[in-house]
């Protein structure tokens, strides 16, 4: 569900910003939603409802990680329920987010 209210959202935004949005899958990995524009990969943005959990959190970040550096993107977002910070991993930086925040930026 959340998933579903971070794509709607990412529409509406699209009316305002012209960008394509991209689900990326490659080999044992996902990354919920690419913002691109142009050919540039301008934001990679993972949805999870809780990473609480190591290896939910670790899955999730490794995602990003892998994914930032395939498509050269450094922003990078995890949108939660309710969790907030900042992870540093491989010299990249992942902004963590709860939903309310992200809808209100």
């Amino acid at each position: 569900m959340i998933e579903n209210i971070v794509f709607l959202e990412i529409l509406r935004r699209r009316e305002k910003e012209l960008f394509d949005v991209f689900y990326y899958l490659k080999d044992d990995f996902e990354v919920d939603f690419v913002i691109k524009q142009g050919r540039r990969a301008k934001k990679l943005i993972q949805v999870c409802y809780d990473i609480s959990d190591y290896e939910t959190k670790e899955r999730e970040i490794k995602a990003l990680i892998k994914a930032g550096k395939e498509l050269n993107c450094k922003d990078l977002l995890c949108i939660t329920w309710d969790c907030e910070g900042e992870e540093k991993v491989e010299g990249k930086k992942i902004k963590i987010l709860p939903l309310w925040k992200w809808l209100l930026s």
